[in-house]
């Protein structure tokens, strides 16, 4: 019979602990959650450090329009073209379909057409922003102008601003356009009254005549 000496000594050992299947389930389950939480918290930190909101009452905005700062106090919603044609008393551009779609309260902002109705006057802030209110030096028409007059490419007049700019455009990036480049830079204006072949050779007639340069930006 061996005695108590005889037995191998034990007391250096580390105990080992024994987990079972489930606790560790649970241990990692918590841990899992606790990750969670802290990415949460994280994500809610980084938004409340993103952009200011605004609104939905009236903010101070600044706009550039034809070479002048228009101040204006209007509700983060309003488009452009309610900001212009109703705060800023530049009535030229017109309100037709409201949707975006027939071109008439076309403006163009830092040199690309834009539909105004459709474009929040909060965001063009800092741009610069052209009516076609702009376009004439006093009494002397802009010559897209004189050409849609000179040809008679108008009937009512409604749509008739927009594709003035949108001319304008064109023939700042293209000064000499063929008819079917001048059918493709005008598509996004509709004329409900068949004038369309009259607004072509219009264009055609403007990039004749030249566009002086600083009537082109």
């Amino acid at each position: 019979m061996s005695s108590k000496d005889d037995c191998p000594d034990t007391s250096d050992r580390p105990e080992r602990v024994s987990v079972s299947r489930r606790d560790f389930l649970k241990t990692a389950g918590v841990g899992s959650l606790a990750s969670a939480v802290t990415a949460a918290g994280v994500a809610e930190a980084d938004a409340q450090t993103g952009p200011r909101v605004v609104g939905p009452g009236e903010v101070p905005i600044t706009l550039l329009v034809n070479g002048k700062r228009v101040e204006l106090r209007l509700e983060p919603r309003v488009t452009l073209l309610d900001a212009i044609r109703n705060r800023a008393d530049l009535t030229g551009s017109k309100r037709v379909c409201d949707r975006g779609t027939c071109g008439a309260c076309t403006m163009i902002v830092d040199g690309r057409t834009i539909y105004s109705c459709s474009t929040l006057a909060i965001d063009v802030q800092g741009k610069q922003i052209r009516t076609v209110d702009g376009l004439s030096t006093g009494s002397t028409l802009h010559p897209v102008q004189q050409a849609f007059c000179d040809v008679d490419a108008l009937m009512c007049g409604f749509c008739t601003p927009g594709f003035v700019m949108a001319v304008t455009a064109l023939l700042q990036k293209t000064p000499n356009p063929t008819p079917e480049q001048a059918r493709r830079g005008l598509d996004g204006n509709i004329p409900r009254c068949g004038k369309f072949k009259r607004i072509i050779e219009a264009t055609q007639s403007a990039a004749a005549k030249g566009v002086p340069r600083g009537q082109r930006s």
